[in-house]
């Protein structure tokens, strides 16, 4: 069977979509007890800026409905500066945030094909490293790190809070 999924740069007429899914894995986040997101941030001002920065990706499915959105940064994140660990790579990377995933309808394994999607364009555009990172408590995001092969690295202080930090190094 032909995977239907497609990823294209998010554009600022897809906001509003992006913003109802970002709003959505907000309240599954309270829902699962998390501090993650609950604190005004991501706002669509944030998503906004990703777009304009060209960072802001969609996934869409064959009716070009909107299963999940993902800012992909070719840019240093000032908060992967400091690390308490060691990253496995001093190269040039790529940093993913914002991984949300439509609940409505849900459909399983969309994070994984997103996070499987982007290295192809991480490596087009010259990175060869993924560096990543998540709440502790973030247990799906955890899963889909694990099964891609990412490496767990130490901890980084994002938004004045500890997140597990993974990296992943790609083949050319």
């Amino acid at each position: 069977m032909t995977d239907v999924r497609k990823l294209r740069k998010a554009e600022i007429k897809d906001l509003d979509g992006i913003w109802t899914i970002i709003q959505q894995a907000i309240q599954k986040r309270k829902e699962e007890g998390s501090s993650q997101w609950q604190d005004g941030y991501p706002n669509p001002s944030v998503i906004a800026n990703d777009i304009s920065n060209g960072y802001g990706y969609i996934c869409l499915d064959q009716e070009d409905r909107i299963l999940a959105y993902v800012a992909l940064i070719f840019a240093i994140e000032p908060a992967y500066e400091e690390i308490e660990g060691n990253w496995i790579s001093d190269q040039p990377y790529a940093c993913i945030h914002r991984l949300a995933v439509n609940q409505e309808p849900y459909t399983k394994g969309i994070a994984t094909w997103i996070m499987h999607a982007v290295e192809p364009i991480c490596v087009e555009s010259g990175y060869h490293s993924i560096r990543v990172d998540t709440n502790f408590d973030n247990v799906g995001m955890l899963r889909v790190f694990d099964k891609l092969g990412y490496q767990y690295c130490g901890e980084v202080f994002f938004r004045g809070a500890a997140r597990k930090a993974y990296e992943k190094i790609l083949s050319a």
